[in-house]
């Protein structure tokens, strides 16, 4: 019931409306014209007994419309409208019929006698209404037609545009575009009566000519050809016959189950398959890939044909022209597997080739390369951009968005094209279908590149479309904006659009989980929640889905539950399981303890803080949000600006230390027992210990704990500390160890530039989030950017001393203290 009641919130509804009315003035009108005559004529009479249907067309000479069917028609319907505007009355005057040649009298003298008179001047008003919402419904019902067409991506031929560029491709690829003489029904009839009463009895040649002969029959034949009972037989006379075939005939029976749409599982396609299997060592380089480009023009998988060709290819490298590479790296893309000899060779062929490919042969390599999997080396990946970016005002959209993708997978940051594409791409947006624009906006996102004139393109132009996302589409829209912290001027428009289109997808998610996280992900780096969508997620039964998933999904699911648990207190819906919670931290925790806490950066700033502050105790490094999946320095100063020491850890382990060390001689157990040792020399704090607040320059405090040092008792002499009369042998208990004063919470942010948007101070969308779930956790959020920090990691102990002190004892961050 919540999907329905989001549909209705969100735009699009003026599709079902303008449709609707068409449909009414389809029903009020009697007349015999076909659909198509009425979009050419909307002034065009109508016969029916519905006064509505004739009054919107009264007054024609208020009504003045361009007449031009060819815009419109095709074939024997434009023929019919020439004849009709040859025998037809200039506009304005009376008005012929499109379908017919002989002249109708004017509107008014046809009318019913229920119709009001012609000169009613009460009816000008309301025909020109009507008029004006037909003639809206008809333009409207069209554009929508012209949309859904641009809007619709073709896996199978939009990947072929760039055969239409060389002539050489007629001979490596089929061609269904190709004009093909219409074979008469008669002439088909007369095929399969002769298959039937020769039954089994015909030549390969012949029975190659029949496939070809019967592939040229009307399309809207094929269906029954394809169960008509005596091709069944000639199919069966193929197959018997498949090894007297010569390749030629074998090539063009198989062009023939291409034109008509032969099933993918038929078992005439079964035995071709394996017949060529056989053949392959003996067919030309020419035969072969045209052979494997019909295999993808019938959807079919052959994995054990494409192994062969591309062993073949293998051996015969070197004999490879341009097109029969361009046409090679095309099949292996579309067979969704590259052979791992080949990498090498095909990097040398595309550097060979590079400056003689056409711009949508480039578009194509990469294309193959991104369906197969196949990495390339960054040279080359920078050659194919270098070349993109001179000349990318001449590609199409669709070469140029498969050169992204290539450009996303390889996480090459090619600066040039980057900022040559912030001029090209945005005037494009518009006329670029939806799946266009979501590849390349994450092209941006997955280069952490940020482009706002580009986003704000892609932005004002998606509330319209976005009834043409896949679930992938609107979740990665929301994820790439969220990744780059991007809210866009009509974010409301934006969100609210894309949010209800996942409400409308939510069936699609049960099949593909980690679209519905990728896309509740981008919308809490924005600090957007929806309720319903977040409680679908963390159900029970969604979390099994996940399970399922070729993705690890875990991840996703913890840092979504936490965000909603910290920045949604009021939230009621389902929640993961404790123990999932537990499992996931301690995940994250181990990771942390093997590829975090031991990067240099992050060693190098604990050891010195350690050491300006006093020791372990007094900093902690670890993740303060395990599901950030970042690390964090923690230190505890009071509102005097005095570290506290916090890090239990380290603490007991001081102490259990200690105790270990500590020989219990007579002298001592009398300084016990007795309070004082007068003849002991007073205690002295052992080398290693560093006293709070010594970095800054000040007086040490009175309480500083004491140090056992060689089995004996110490204590700095400039403390002068004495144990109390009658008590344990400790240390006195450390500030806000036992009681917590109010603090200073610090986290300290190592950052490095995987945090930040590509050559810019932009902070990510995931940073964003654990900063503000920080904050609102009470913390201060202490940053060393690692614009200066990482600089600071070459330089002298004392510079870097010196530049930690300065940041964390920032009287702006001490003033939040209290």
């Amino acid at each position: 019931m919540a999907t329905v009641l989001v549909c209705r919130r969100f735009p699009r509804l003026s599709r079902v409306t303008s449709f609707s009315t068409t449909a009414k003035c389809k029903a009020q009108s009697g007349s015999s014209r076909n659909k198509q005559e009425k979009e050419e004529d909307p002034g065009a009479a109508n016969t029916g007994t519905e006064p509505a249907a004739t009054i919107q067309l009264l007054n024609p000479l208020d009504y003045r419309v361009v007449y031009k069917p060819s815009a419109y028609a095709k074939g024997r319907a434009a023929s019919q409208q020439d004849a009709a505007r040859k025998g037809g009355q200039a506009l304005g005057d009376t008005l012929t019929s499109p379908g017919t040649t002989q002249a109708q009298p004017a509107f008014g003298t046809t009318s019913p006698p229920a119709l009001p008179p012609l000169r009613n001047a009460k009816a000008k008003p309301r025909s020109k209404l009507l008029l004006q919402q037909t003639i809206s419904a008809c333009l409207s019902a069209r554009g929508e037609a012209e949309r859904e067409k641009r809007e619709t991506h073709d896996s199978k031929e939009d990947p072929r545009v760039f055969q239409k560029g060389r002539p050489e491709y007629r001979s490596l690829s089929y061609d269904k575009s190709e004009p093909m003489e219409t074979l008469p029904l008669e002439e088909g009839d007369s095929i399969l009566h002769s298959v039937a009463a020769c039954r089994g009895s015909h030549s390969p040649g012949t029975i190659t000519d029949y496939f070809l002969k019967l592939s040229r029959l009307p399309v809207e034949q094929h269906a029954a050809l394809l169960s008509n009972p005596s091709f069944n037989t000639l199919c069966h006379s193929a197959v018997e016959n498949m090894g007297l075939f010569s390749t030629a005939e074998l090539v063009d029976l198989l062009k023939a189950c291409v034109h008509l749409v032969v099933p993918p599982t038929h078992p005439l396609l079964d035995a071709c398959e394996k017949e060529f299997c056989r053949r392959v060592w003996d067919m030309e380089l020419e035969q072969l890939l045209l052979v494997a480009d019909c295999w993808r023009c019938l959807e079919r998988s052959v994995p054990s044909y494409l192994s062969i060709l591309f062993s073949y290819t293998n051996l015969h490298w070197k004999d490879l022209t341009l097109p029969q590479f361009v046409q090679l790296l095309y099949i292996i893309g579309e067979g969704r597997r590259a052979p791992a000899d080949l990498a090498q060779k095909v990097e040398s062929m595309i550097l060979k080739y590079l400056d003689s490919f056409t711009l949508e042969e480039v578009g194509a390599i990469c294309l193959g390369l991104f369906k197969s999997l196949s990495g390339i080396s960054e040279h080359v990946m920078r050659r194919i951009a270098d070349r993109v970016s001179l000349q990318m005002e001449g590609m199409s959209t669709y070469a140029l968005v498969n050169v992204l993708k290539m450009l996303r997978y390889t996480r090459v940051d090619h600066l040039p094209l980057l900022k040559e594409l912030g001029k090209v791409i945005p005037a494009r947006i518009p006329s670029t279908n939806i799946q266009g624009i979501m590849h390349i906006t994450l092209t941006y996102s997955s280069l952490h590149y940020f482009d706002e004139g580009v986003l704000s393109a892609v932005a004002k132009s998606l509330p319209s479309k976005v009834t043409y996302c896949r679930s992938k589409d609107a979740a990665k829209f929301l994820w790439s904006f969220g990744c780059l912290d991007y809210e866009p001027p009509n974010e409301e428009e934006f969100y609210s659009s894309l949010i209800g289109q996942m409400h409308r997808k939510l069936h699609e998610f049960r099949k593909f989980p980690e679209h519905l996280l990728t896309g509740l992900l981008g919308l809490a780096f924005v600090k957007r929640f929806p309720e319903e969508l977040i409680d679908y997620s963390l159900r029970d039964e969604f979390v099994q889905k996940t399970r399922s998933s070729k993705y690890e999904l875990k991840k996703d699911l913890f840092t979504l539950s936490k965000s909603v648990e910290i920045e949604c207190p009021g939230y009621r819906g389902s929640r993961l399981s404790p123990q999932l919670h537990q499992e996931m931290t301690e995940m994250a925790l181990n990771f942390a303890e093997q590829e975090i806490y031991v990067r240099p950066e992050i060693m190098e700033a604990t050891s010195l803080l350690e050491s300006m502050l006093g020791g372990p105790e007094y900093v902690k490094s670890h993740m303060i949000l395990p599901h950030t999946r970042s690390s964090d320095l923690e230190i505890h100063l009071d509102t005097d600006g005095h570290p506290i020491p916090f890090n239990s850890k380290h603490l007991i382990a001081d102490k259990e230390l200690k105790d270990i060390g500590v020989s219990l001689t007579d002298d001592l157990m009398t300084q016990l027992i007795k309070g004082s040792c007068p003849s002991q020399a007073p205690l002295e704090v052992g080398s290693g210990a560093r006293i709070p607040g010594q970095g800054r320059g000040e007086e040490a405090p009175t309480e500083h704990p004491a140090a056992f040092s060689r089995g004996a008792l110490t204590t700095d002499p400039t403390l002068q500390a004495e144990p109390k009369s009658g008590g344990c042998l400790e240390a006195p208990p450390p500030p806000g160890w036992h009681q917590q004063p109010q603090r200073l919470k610090l986290a300290v942010q190592v950052s490095n530039r995987n945090h930040y948007c590509y050559c810019s101070k932009r902070l990510l969308g995931l940073h964003c989030l654990k900063r503000r779930q920080l904050r609102q956790l009470g913390y201060v959020v202490l940053e060393l950017p690692f614009w200066e920090w990482f600089p600071l990691l070459k330089r002298r102990r004392l510079e870097k001393l010196s530049y930690l002190q300065y940041k964390v004892f920032d009287p702006a961050l001490l003033s939040k203290a209290g």
